[in-house]
């Protein structure tokens, strides 16, 4: 008998959280999000939705999910070194029946209104029954360009497309047929693996091998470095004739920079000023001065102050930083 199984991808660092997110303890295991982490969340809102549970990630980030998974039932895959989720998703899927429904999500995003989420969640895997792959689209509220997009024509993908420029992420919102492309999907196991076998047949191989010598559930080094290093768009979604696309309407946040966090902290009541500028991680007043709608980020080795429009340009400092060695990256 099949089962409905979730799969939560944990790798990353979220170097456009820096220096809240750390190579130590990435932004999925922080926990500011009403005193809980966006993993444990995660965990808790799919529960509902799924009987069995797939954690692919590294030893470091498992070890930190670990606290969360008390009393949970789940099957782990660790990933000796990133191979990016075109991988990561077939070794889950090797771990399953071929009529499973793996239920593929992220575990660093912000989701709320969970009874829309449910019905959309439904929906998708209703397509995975037929024999197609899902993935679930968010109706834009603003032109974003730190998002990917699916151009749609009701549950029919034109195409994917690429974080865009400020005016084309204004196009994409008046023609109203673009969606915001959450990176979660739903298909069955046998699916995913033939649609990987036929595009990617490198990967497919080196993947399954690299599975087939796994020890309790870590992957070998060596074995996992041969395998092509490809994202499961790039690999599978962009260029499968069976895709689906599930138009959704709960919240949903990438959480995957300090402009997001504004928002959301702000709609939680975390103080700012008349011109509304916050900080985080300080336990001493702050005053701004001729400055509007910045973020100050305070750490015990490292201070940022930026404004919120600047907020995707973080990764720039944790690129200069990763190249000098730093320890502040880690």
């Amino acid at each position: 008998m099949s089962e409905i199984v979730n799969v939560i991808l944990s790798g990353g660092v979220g170097s456009r959280l820096w220096p809240l997110s750390r190579k130590s303890k990435p932004k999925q295991y922080i926990p500011i999000f009403d005193n809980k982490s966006l993993f444990s969340h995660t965990l808790t809102r799919n529960q509902k939705i799924t009987s069995k549970l797939i954690l692919v990630g590294s030893a470091q980030n498992i070890d930190l999910a670990s606290k969360d998974l008390q009393g949970v039932d789940y099957i782990k895959i660790v990933e000796s070194v990133p191979r990016n989720t075109a991988a990561a998703v077939a070794f889950a899927a090797m771990a399953c029946h071929a009529d499973d429904v793996l239920f593929v999500t992220p575990s660093d995003h912000l989701i709320e209104d969970e009874e829309a989420y449910k019905v959309a969640i439904n929906q998708g895997i209703a397509f995975a029954q037929e024999g197609y792959i899902a993935t679930f689209g968010i109706q834009p509220d603003r032109p974003e360009t730190g998002y990917g997009y699916i151009e749609h024509k009701r549950n029919n993908v034109i195409s994917f497309r690429e974080k865009p420029n400020q005016y084309t992420a204004k196009e994409f919102l008046k023609t109203g047929n673009f969606l915001w492309n959450s990176g979660i999907f739903c298909f069955r196991a046998g699916v995913y693996l033939n649609e990987l076998m036929h595009f990617e047949p490198t990967l497919y191989a080196a993947a399954e091998q690299a599975f087939s010598f796994a020890n309790e559930g870590v992957l070998d080094e060596k074995l996992s470095l041969a395998i092509p290093s490809k994202s499961i768009d790039y690999a599978v979604m962009e260029r499968s004739e069976h895709i689906k696309v599930v138009p959704s309407n709960f919240y949903w946040s990438d959480m995957g920079s300090f402009d997001s966090l504004y928002s959301y902290l702000v709609k939680k009541g975390h103080p700012k000023d008349a011109a509304g500028n916050i900080s985080i991680g300080v336990d001493k007043h702050v005053s701004f001065l001729g400055l509007s709608e910045c973020i100050l980020i305070n750490t015990a080795d490292a201070v940022l102050i930026l404004h919120k429009s600047k907020a995707q340009e973080v990764k720039d400092i944790y690129e200069q930083l990763e190249l000098a060695n730093s320890d502040l990256i880690n």
